[in-house]
């Protein structure tokens, strides 16, 4: 199976429309939104802060993704990274490494997308174990601080570009 991580804009309708239709497991829900918010975040009040794309396995939406830059950063962000935001493998996916293949396609997408940042951040809710040991086992660093969260306690990942 062949995947590759894809800016949103670039899907045909088809394959937007199957976007819009992927769902999480509900207890995921807290944690990463549903496609719905994400894809409001997207789509209705566009910036060039808000980048949206999707993993396509086949060709075939599997998973979804946000990133944000200036103006559209976090509170917790440093100005010279990307976040991300929303990872969402649809439940019927999950399993397969699609998570895992997200994470290792998006550092040359978001250097394609915004060549001058300096890295990629996210802030991951302590009480979700499976999103923990997805980032670490990535390559993610736990910067060691933790802030209160919408849901929980959140750890704030990075992953920085070599220079």
């Amino acid at each position: 199976m062949q995947t590759r991580l894809v800016a949103y804009e670039a899907l045909n309708a088809v394959q937007q429309q199957q976007v819009s239709a992927i769902e999480v497991h509900p207890e995921q829900l807290p944690f990463c939104g549903d496609m719905y918010c994400a894809l409001n975040t997207l789509l209705v009040n566009p910036s060039p802060g808000v980048k949206g794309f999707a993993l396509l396995a086949d060709d075939i939406p599997v998973a979804f993704l946000l990133l944000k830059r200036p103006p559209c950063l976090p509170h917790w962000a440093d100005e010279h990274c990307a976040t991300l935001h929303a990872l969402q493998v649809d439940r019927h996916q999950q399993g397969r490494g699609f998570g895992k293949a997200c994470l290792q396609a998006l550092p040359t997408l978001a250097l394609e997308v915004w060549p001058q940042i300096k890295g990629l951040e996210l802030s991951v809710d302590t009480h979700n174990p499976a999103a923990m040991g997805l980032y670490l086992g990535a390559g993610w660093v736990d910067s060691g601080e933790a802030y209160k969260g919408q849901v929980g306690y959140e750890r704030r990942l990075s992953w920085i570009f070599n220079s």
